[in-house]
Formats: C-alpha cells, sequence, structure tokens
C-alpha cells in the first residue's frame, strides 16, 4: 500500500498562565489555565504515523499538556525553552479520527508558568486510494 502525507494547521494563538500582563504576547488571547478546543478536519479513517509540531513562546516548565480528542499526549507536550521554540511530539495515546478531530492546551496549575502558542500543525499519513498515484 502506498501512502501520502497531510496536515492541517491550526492557529491557537493563546497565552497561558495566572496573569494576564505576565509574558508581552499582543497577538495571543489571554485564557487563564486552558484553551478552547480548537477543531481541525482529517479526510480519512486510516491516518497513520501521526504527530503535532508546535510553536511555543517563553515556556518555563515541563507539566503542561496537549490534549487531541480528549486524550492528553504521552511524555513532554511542550517543553522548556527560551524565548521561541518549535516541538514535536507523537500522537500515540489518541487516535485521529476521520472528520472533525479537536485539539486543547492545558496548563500545569501547579507552576506559575505564563507561555503563549501561536501554530500547531498536525501530520499524519493516509493511504493513497486506486487510480490517485
Amino acid at each position: 500500500m502506498s501512502y501520502r502525507a497531510n496536515y492541517a494547521l491550526v492557529n491557537v494563538s493563546s497565552h497561558l498562565g495566572q496573569k494576564k500582563d505576565a509574558i508581552d504576547v499582543p497577538w495571543a488571547d489571554f485564557v487563564g489555565d486552558s484553551t478552547p478546543e480548537f477543531e481541525f478536519e482529517v479526510p480519512t479513517s486510516d491516518a497513520v504515523d501521526a504527530y503535532v509540531g508546535l510553536q511555543a513562546f517563553g515556556v518555563d516548565e515541563f507539566g503542561h499538556e496537549l490534549v487531541v480528542n480528549d486524550e492528553a499526549l504521552g511524555g513532554f507536550d511542550v517543553p522548556p525553552g527560551t524565548g521561541w521554540q518549535y516541538w514535536e511530539d507523537a500522537i500515540t495515546d489518541s487516535a485521529l479520527v476521520a472528520g472533525t478531530n479537536t485539539l486543547k492546551f492545558a496548563r500545569d496549575t501547579d507552576t506559575p508558568d505564563s507561555f503563549a502558542v501561536n501554530n500547531v500543525t498536525v501530520h499524519w499519513r493516509e493511504p493513497i486510494t486506486e487510480g490517485e498515484e
């Protein structure tokens, strides 16, 4: 079976933290401890090898979660980094489904951390059907 790569770009543009003025990110909406759920579409029920790539700013702690389809990803979802960083994480504990999928970020409320998330790209491979090759 042959596969092709596909993706969905999700613009999160959110500032997570205890105080709105903790970091200077005027392009981001202050959301407190959790972003709203963002939706993206997957056109196949056979998505495999899924992962996310995300842009984050000012992350100081390890405990923050990225939740896909109501399941937190394993490992370090948004690791610490000075300034801007780009991070990738495999989607292993939850599966992408055909149609509408969701993602959201949850801040570790046991920390005083304040950070921003901009774009998230969800990647997967999907089978190429007969005649598309």
